[in-house]
């Protein structure tokens, strides 16, 4: 993994530049969901995942029903919040 690591790329849910690195741990033991999405232009992502990655990680990360928006959305609004009574 080490020969990606320092890869950079803009990433469309931070709005500035990380590296592959940052997204292999970007949810703590897993990667960001999108990163075959962000990354597969650059090399064999996903076939990298499936070589790192064990069976239950990859469920865990890629075969997850999608987050409600809603929710989402609400608990932007609440972290918000606690940010502006501090």
């Amino acid at each position: 993994m080490e020969k990606y690591n320092d890869l950079e790329i803009r990433c469309p849910r931070l709005g500035g530049e990380v590296t592959f690195g940052y997204c292999m741990q970007e949810r703590g033991d897993l990667p960001c969901p999108r990163v075959i999405n962000c990354w597969q232009g650059y090399f064999p992502v996903e076939s990298f995942l499936k070589e790192k990655l064990t069976p239950q990680e990859w469920d865990r990360c890629f075969n997850r029903p999608p987050e409600n928006k809603i929710a989402t959305i609400l608990d932007i609004a609440e972290a918000l919040n606690k940010q502006k009574r501090r």
